[in-house]
């Protein structure tokens, strides 16, 4: 049911209830639920249970008397066809065909902004995801953060929101040490293995690059950095840094671009300490009286904020443990104007959410509490040919965005990012993930992004083969749509603008791969119970091509959220295609 619907129908009970609780202090929250029992109704109401003991009355006369008015008013007639008592006092109501029908014209009226929404107008999220360290490539850790914070962004952005996507780089500390020594090894000629290898070192193919580019003084830049030129001296050991990171942010950025995900900003650790953030971090913590000097370390008071114990700040040495920089770049987060902030992280990360937020509530600079929303994941496992894959030549250790991608497409690229980007939001983030490229390569139902895409494929395939004006579709009669089937389909369509509320709110994105594939499998069951295209009743052809086309509009706004692609034709197993019945 559409939320202009469920509001109606609020508005009738409202209006049932008024000479009702009139003269007295009782203002009643009209709850509409879908029965667990589709049998009993479209829509249940409890309201007559909750007001029973106030109005002191049996909460089954006061269901009766609702109903009874409810079936007075000439405006019910419009969207309900019956309503009964059930139960203790439980009003279930059946929604009229002619209302639950409408759901195929608003489609086909409102086209891509169907199921958006304005609830988020006037708020501005900052999303923040992947912010990988600049010392490799992306791995499939960093992929299931792209493609979680991807849809998220699009969620908040489609309720109205002003969204920034964001990526935080770790540009300073030991790991970037560790990355200047390995390309300083390379660049003299040593490799992994060799006795003057750092035992520390990253043992990847990609250092051996960077290196031999370093060496024939290429340039290379990110995005949104100034370039660095390889001076080719393997004694200049800071030159051989600034060129490591700004050749692997390059490669990053390759990396994201193939996977089709973009920032508005990019956010460099190392520029908290340049711009003294850190330091006044501390420094406010300190004047607010939150912390203590210890054993010659500065700690703060976590557990006046509800953390189990103290926390270092600065070591006895003088250096900050790691989540002192990210207090203060959420302090920057707030300052510069986002009211609500998300981070999508690995679950490793599951132990610095007391601390920041103890340190964001202790500044005491009006930070709301549970500021940053953390939404975090688990591993992913990788199998091909049925086995599991662990290292990459090229990385050294671990599987890369980019074989992903390669490996699910099979040269296709946007073939690997749709499957990766829907196989990594199909499952709740934390929850684990087991990535199987060759599901991922199969045109068959057993590949849940093709049966998604191959609904969309379908239905402009039976369009093609009708050959009418699609425009015509938004006026026809669909009073003709009548079967289980077509009931089926058109309550699922009518639950996505809801579905996309949900998955917002709670930060699941999942929800949108769980939806999408049911409306597919909604969409297929049709497709294999009624034909189409009739040659003898052209009124039922006309409605059954109209829901059909609605359909493929919520299927293609659903993928484009998800950053994948719905496209038109597409090849079939040949076993599966066999059984292909006429539309």
């Amino acid at each position: 049911m559409l939320a202009q619907q469920k509001q109606e129908i609020v508005a009738l009970f409202q209006a049932a209830l008024a000479p009702i609780v009139a003269g007295t202090d009782l203002n009643p929250n009209i709850v509409l639920e879908r029965p667990r029992d589709p049998g009993h109704g479209d829509v249940a109401c409890n309201i007559a249970m909750q007001l029973a003991k106030p109005l002191k009355t049996n909460p089954r006369e006061l269901a009766t008397r609702l109903v009874a008015a409810l079936q007075a008013d000439p405006n019910a007639a419009k969207i309900v066809e019956s309503l009964d008592v059930a139960g203790p006092g439980f009003i279930n109501l059946r929604v009229a065909a002619a209302a639950k029908q409408s759901v195929v014209r608003t489609i086909l009226e409102q086209g891509e902004a169907f199921g958006r929404g304005t609830s988020g107008e006037g708020h501005h999220a900052i999303i923040e995801f992947v912010s990988a360290n600049p010392t490799g490539p992306l791995h499939v850790g960093h992929g299931r953060q792209a493609a979680l914070g991807d849809a998220l962004s699009s969620l908040f952005e489609a309720q109205g929101h002003q969204v920034t996507r964001e990526f935080y780089y770790n540009d300073a500390g030991v790991q970037i040490a560790t990355l200047a020594n390995s390309v300083q090894a390379r660049a003299r000629g040593f490799k992994p293995g060799d006795a003057e290898w750092p035992e520390s070192a990253y043992n990847g193919d990609y250092i051996a690059d960077i290196a031999a580019d370093f060496l024939a003084g290429k340039t290379v830049s990110a995005s949104d950095g100034e370039p660095a030129t390889g001076s080719g001296d393997a004694d200049d050991i800071e030159s051989i840094r600034r060129f490591a990171v700004a050749y692997l942010r390059n490669e990053q950025d390759q990396d994201l671009q193939a996977f089709g995900v973009r920032f508005d900003n990019y956010y460099l650790e190392s520029s908290l300490y340049a711009d003294g953030k850190v330091e006044q971090a501390v420094q406010s913590l300190v004047d607010a009286g939150v912390t203590y000097e210890q054993d010659g370390a500065l700690w703060l008071k976590t557990t006046d904020y509800g953390d189990d114990k103290d926390r270092v700040m600065r070591k006895s040495d003088g250096t900050y443990t790691y989540f002192v920089p990210d207090v203060a770049y959420h302090i920057q987060k707030f300052r510069r104007g986002f009211d609500q902030a998300i981070n999508i992280q690995g679950s490793d990360h599951h132990g610095t959410i007391a601390r920041v937020r103890a340190g964001l509530q202790a500044v005491n600079i009006g930070i709301p509490q549970g500021y940053p929303d953390y939404v975090l994941h688990k591993m992913v496992t990788v199998m091909k040919d049925g086995e599991e894959v662990k290292i990459s030549k090229r990385a050294g250790s671990y599987v890369t965005v980019r074989d992903l991608i390669e490996w699910s497409g099979n040269g296709d690229i946007t073939r690997g990012r749709d499957a990766v980007r829907f196989f990594l939001i199909s499952r709740k983030a934390d929850t684990e993930f087991v990535f199987d490229v060759d599901v991922a390569l199969k045109t068959s139902d057993e590949n849940p992004v093709y049966y998604v895409q191959y609904a969309h494929a379908r239905i402009c395939s039976a369009l093609a083969n009708w050959g009418g004006d699609e425009s015509t579709l938004a006026n026809v009669d669909l009073s003709p749509l009548s079967t289980p089937h077509e009931a089926s389909l058109l309550s699922k369509l009518a639950a996505y603008p809801e579905m996309l509320q949900r998955a917002q709110a709670e930060l699941g994105p999942h929800q949108v791969a769980f939806y999408l594939r049911e409306l597919a499998g909604e969409l297929h069951s049709y497709y294999f119970a009624h034909k189409w295209l009739l040659d003898d009743d052209e009124a039922l052809k006309l409605a059954r091509l109209a829901l059909a086309t609605a359909t493929r509009q919520v299927l293609r706004n659903g993928l484009a959220l998800i950053g994948v692609s719905a496209p038109n034709k597409m090849e079939r197993a040949p076993a599966d295609a066999q059984d292909e019945p006429q539309a």
